[in-house]
């Protein structure tokens, strides 16, 4: 039987710069270690301590693992200064992912803010890899500054993907920068009020089509709301919920919210699971 508290060890075999403070890393267990898009492990740096991360990598690649980071605290700080040939610690997968085969013919909508595209770009992979099966794929991304932006080299061959369409925005104007300019919520204005147009012309259909979004919490909250405003059903819209998920199995209680503790019950939550709570993001 899987010891789901025991990390296995993990050699960093490549470390690629997104963004100043962002780097995508590629692991190699000793043993494979298989997830689903939208789970999270517990990454450990030894002597120092885990933080829970979402791969970045198609699940479907078992050898190995990448995820993409930013520097925010004590053990990414310290895996930011190891280097290829490194060991860390990967324990998992934990928590519920994305169904897949639910979302089969349909239209997907995939909204993400700064390093939020990360446990998303999993999602994407996997989509890739059976793209015939979906309707459509809108990856609509924001950042704070041209410089912020991660995968810059991958962007522009995700839009040649069949069926697929990426838009982009930066928050504020910036002389490098030709395209949209406003925060992420921006790329929702082509999405009409349903009320105030026939469902045949909307580039998405509210009712049936899937929205996956990640990013921080304040963006959560207002694409949550133009979603809903727009008609969209709170089942089909996933959130990639944030709290401080330690053991990973509902043990420890940090991640509670109100019944669910996230590192179980999500961290792939619906709208219509957290609109009972008055401040869920």
């Amino acid at each position: 039987m899987k010891n789901l508290y025991r990390p296995i060890e993990s050699v960093i075999e490549d470390i690629k710069d997104e963004t100043p403070n962002i780097k995508t890393y590629r692991f190699r267990p000793k043993e494979p270690v298989t997830f689903e898009a939208g789970q999270f492990v517990e990454l450990t740096v030894p002597g120092v301590g885990e933080a829970p991360f979402t791969p970045s990598s198609n699940p479907n690649v078992t050898e190995t693992m990448e995820i993409t980071i930013m520097e925010v605290g004590s053990v990414t700080d310290a895996l930011a200064k190891m280097k290829v040939g490194d060991t860390v610690g990967i324990r998992g997968p934990y928590g519920k992912g994305y169904d897949l085969k639910d979302f089969e013919g349909r239209e997907i909508l995939i909204m993400g803010g700064g390093v939020g595209l990360a446990p998303l770009r999993s999602l994407i992979l996997a989509l890739f890899d059976d793209i015939d099966k979906y309707k459509k794929i809108s990856i609509r991304y924001g950042a704070r500054t041209p410089a912020d932006i991660v995968y810059k080299d991958l962007l522009p061959k995700w839009e040649q993907m069949k069926n697929t369409e990426v838009l982009q925005t930066i928050d504020e104007p910036h002389p490098d920068w030709k395209g949209t300019v406003g925060v992420v919520t921006v790329l929702l204005d082509d999405l009409p009020l349903v009320t105030t147009v026939d469902v045949e012309s909307l580039p998405f259909d509210p009712k049936t089509a899937i929205a996956c979004v990640c990013g921080p919490p304040i963006m959560l909250k207002f694409v949550n709301m133009g979603l809903l405003d727009k008609g969209w059903n709170p089942e089909n819209i996933f959130h990639s919920m944030e709290r401080n998920m330690s053991c990973g199995l509902g043990k420890c209680g940090h991640c509670m919210m109100g019944e669910y503790y996230i590192c179980k019950d999500g961290p792939v939550m619906t709208a219509a699971q957290v609109a009972k709570f008055e401040d869920p993001f």
